[in-house]
């Protein structure tokens, strides 16, 4: 098997596909019995090796769907195997909605949330604070609950797990009533955007830009909430930018560079040049998520909100260096801090900054003096992004740490739910 980016291969002795809570019990059940260990995989949108095993696999794809739904709260209660595309529908039928979400939407609702999953805005906080109660199976085969009032610490550690402490089985959301947003994709001058980014982060609902490598050029996206416009039909010039530009137009860009290594600033100043400006307005999770067909490599670190412009600066003389064969654009993405024990917004208002090599080009150099400029400025990684992240590293950079190893001992004593890289990762 491999992941999503296919940069991870691993072969499991067992793939197993329940379909109820019921099923995921007697599979932990078996795995104590005969003393196998287990991995959970959502939709293989990890970098890294969180869900390999040689042993037992578990998909979800079989226990998805809402379970329960509160009007009233605005509360659901879906299947953890759900994924996040399906969710969305789902939601939107009952009149509800997420308050918000990330980029894409492919990845299972445990999955997004076990591995710190984002979105952007300033005042908005990672997905798996949108969850206010969670089941799962632990390493004993017990059936745990815990939430925001029961259990609470507890609660606390299993909100960005990494599938550590069992297998999830519920996941109960604080939605939101149905709500439109009005995107604007813009092609702005970088300088610009830098100059301004308090404004747009305060006045703007969600913003995010990527900056394009080599050039003064930023592909910017802003979205508010609308309550009067009707949906936009989907047209043809949307269609033509948001799908064909920029997954087979900009395909073939990635080939040509990959073959000729020297073009990577070519490729570059072609898709800056290609960017055009878009409006739309349609319900909330039909904007946030982009298709994404060209596969790649991702690094993701989050940096404190203050450092971010001294950290986007050594970011841009590390890509206009030119000594990396590189041209993928650069996502810049802000989120509000929470209190989720393993979480990268842990206790700060954060900063997201997302980079990427073909999937067909060695990210590894690159990705390296990366790191080294994140870490200098306590950077903590998306948990699902590719890192060199050390147990020192972390009992350095998370406070509650500790609290989490202990919950994760006490719900999985004999480290079902542990493959190598989870005990290189967390020093079990």
């Amino acid at each position: 098997m491999k992941n999503w980016a296919e940069n991870v291969q691993w072969n499991p002795s067992a793939v197993a596909f329940p379909h109820s809570e019921n099923e995921i019990q007697q599979l932990v059940l078996k795995a104590i019995r005969f003393n196998q260990k287990i991995r959970v995989i959502g939709s293989g949108h990890s970098f890294t090796s969180l869900c390999s095993t040689d042993e037992i696999l578990v998909t979800l794809d079989n226990f998805q769907g809402l379970i329960s739904i509160d009007k009233e709260k605005n509360q659901a209660t879906v299947k953890a195997g759900t994924k996040l595309s399906l969710l969305g529908e789902l939601l939107f039928k009952e009149g509800l909605a997420m308050e918000n979400m990330g980029d894409i939407n492919v990845q299972s609702i445990a999955g997004a949330i076990s591995t710190g999953t984002h979105g952007t805005g300033i005042n908005l906080k990672s997905i798996s604070n949108q969850v206010i109660g969670l089941k799962f199976v632990n390493g004993k085969g017990e059936i745990i609950e815990c939430s925001t009032t029961k259990n609470t610490e507890l609660f606390k550690a299993a909100q960005v797990s990494l599938g550590c402490l069992g297998i999830i089985t519920e996941i109960t959301l604080q939605c939101v009533p149905t709500y439109k947003l009005k995107l604007q994709n813009k092609k702005e001058k970088l300088s610009d955007v830098l100059a301004t980014l308090d404004e747009r982060n305060s006045q703007n609902r969600n913003f995010e830009f990527y900056w394009i490598p080599y050039t003064n050029t930023a592909w910017t996206k802003t979205s508010n909430i609308v309550e009067d416009s009707e949906p936009d039909k989907v047209n043809f010039f949307n269609y033509w930018t948001e799908y064909v530009l920029e997954n087979y137009v900009f395909k073939l860009m990635c080939e040509y560079a990959r073959v000729l290594p020297s073009q990577n600033k070519t490729v570059a100043n072609i898709t800056a040049a290609s960017i055009s400006n878009v409006k739309k307005v349609y319900h909330s999770h039909k904007v946030y998520a982009t298709q994404r067909m060209v596969k790649f490599h991702e690094m993701e670190y989050n940096v404190p909100v203050e450092t971010y412009q001294d950290v986007f600066k050594d970011v841009q003389k590390i890509v206009n260096s030119k000594k990396f064969n590189i041209h993928f654009p650069i996502e810049n993405r802000w989120v509000k801090g929470d209190d989720v024990y393993m979480s990268p917004a842990y206790n700060r208002d954060s900063a997201y900054i997302a980079c990427h090599v073909y999937n067909k080009k060695d990210s590894s150099a690159y990705f390296t003096a990366l790191e080294e400029i994140f870490k200098a400025y306590d950077g903590r990684p998306h948990w699902g992004k590719i890192n060199t992240f050390t147990t020192d590293d972390i009992v350095r950079m998370y406070p509650k740490f500790a609290d989490f190893l202990t919950f994760r001992k006490e719900h999985d004593p004999e480290n079902i739910f542990v493959n190598p890289y989870l005990q290189k990762l967390l020093g079990i």
